[in-house]
C-alpha cells in the first residue's frame, strides 16, 4: 500500500527562511556585488571585473595580514585545547564543587567582546593597570602600546583567559558521560594514570574536541573586537589582522571594491581551512 506523505509542515519552515535570506543571503550579494565594480561616490558604480580579486591577492598588505591571523590561530589552539583539556580532568565530578566550577568557567564566556577588550586595556596600562604597573615594577619593561612582543602577549593571554572556558566545558561533558565501569576495569588492571587518559578519556573526549578545535580556530582567525579595543592593530600593523585590516579598509579608506573582494576572500579562507580541520580529524577518528 501506498503510503502519502504529507509535506504541509514544510510552510512552518517558510518564516526561517525568508529570515536567512535577508541576514545572510541578500547581504552577502550585495558584497559580491560591490567586488566585481568600483565607485566614486553618489551611488555610481562602474564595472572593474576581477581586478580587486587580482589586486588583493598581489597584495603584500593581505599576505602579510594573514600570516599573522594563521600565527595567531595556531598559538591560541596551542595553548587553550592542552589548557582546556587539564582543567577538565582535575575539575571535581561529584559535590559542591561542580556547580562552582562550571559557574567560575561560565562566568568569561558571559562578558560581551568589547567588554573584554576594555578590561584588558585598563588592565595592561602601566600608569594604572595592575598588569602594566606590576610588571614594570620588577623590572620588566612592559608597554603593549610601545612594543609588538607585549601587544601580542596581551592579545593572547586576553584570548586564553576569555575562551578556554569553552574548551573546559566541553571537554568536561565529554568526561562525565564516561561509564563508572570504564574506572573501575581499569583499577583493577592496574592502570596508569597516564593509560586512562590515553586509553579510556581522550578517545570519549575526540568528538568535543572536535568542535572545540573548530570554533576555537574560526573564533580566532575571524578575531576583531578585542585586539582592535586593546590595541588597534598597532603598534605599527603588529596586531593588524584581516578582519581589523578589512575594516581599516572598508570604512576608513572607503574602497568598497576592493574591501568587498576581501571579505569574500578571507570568507573563503575561513571557510576552507575549517573543512580541512573537519575532514582531518573526522577521518583520524574513523580509522581508529
Amino acid at each position: 500500500m501506498d503510503k502519502t506523505w504529507n509535506n504541509k509542515a514544510w510552510f512552518l519552515v517558510l518564516p526561517v527562511l525568508v529570515l536567512v535570506a535577508f541576514s545572510a543571503v541578500i547581504p552577502l550579494m550585495t558584497v559580491v556585488n560591490y567586488s566585481v565594480q568600483d565607485t566614486f561616490g553618489n551611488n555610481q558604480f562602474f564595472w572593474a571585473g576581477t581586478e580587486w580579486f587580482e589586486e588583493l591577492l598581489r597584495s603584500d598588505r593581505f599576505w602579510a595580514a594573514m600570516g599573522r591571523n594563521l600565527i595567531f590561530s595556531f598559538i591560541i589552539l596551542a595553548i587553550e585545547v592542552p589548557l582546556g583539556i587539564f582543567i577538565a580532568l582535575n575539575m571535581p565530578r561529584k559535590g559542591w564543587g561542580v556547580p562552582v566550577c562550571l559557574v567560575l568557567m561560565a562566568l568569561p564566556l558571559l562578558i560581551p567582546w568589547n567588554v573584554v577588550g576594555t578590561i584588558w586595556q585598563v588592565f595592561g596600562r602601566t600608569d594604572i593597570g595592575l598588569l602594566g604597573y606590576t610588571l614594570n615594577a620588577i623590572g620588566i619593561d612592559y608597554n603593549y602600546v610601545r612594543d609588538p612582543f607585549d601587544a601580542w602577549m596581551t592579545v593572547i593571554v586576553m584570548d586564553v583567559w576569555h575562551w578556554t572556558s569553552l574548551v573546559v566545558l566541553l571537554c568536561y561533558a565529554g568526561l562525565v558521560s564516561i561509564p563508572d565501569a570504564f574506572y573501575q576495569a581499569a583499577k583493577i588492571d592496574g592502570a596508569s594514570r597516564w593509560s586512562v587518559f590515553r586509553y579510556i578519556q581522550l578517545p570519549k573526549m575526540q568528538r568535543v574536541l572536535l568542535i572545540a578545535v573548530l570554533l576555537r580556530f574560526m573564533d580566532s582567525f575571524m578575531i576583531y573586537t578585542e585586539p582592535f579595543v586593546v590595541t588597534g592593530g598597532g603598534p605599527g600593523n603588529s596586531t593588524t589582522f584581516l578582519s581589523i585590516d578589512l575594516v581599516k579598509m572598508a570604512l576608513g579608506q572607503f574602497d568598497l571594491g576592493p574591501a568587498a573582494a576581501m571579505s569574500l576572500v578571507y570568507f573563503l579562507i575561513v571557510l576552507l581551512l575549517s573543512w580541512v580541520f573537519y575532514t582531518v580529524m573526522t577521518n583520524y577518528d574513523a580509522e581508529r
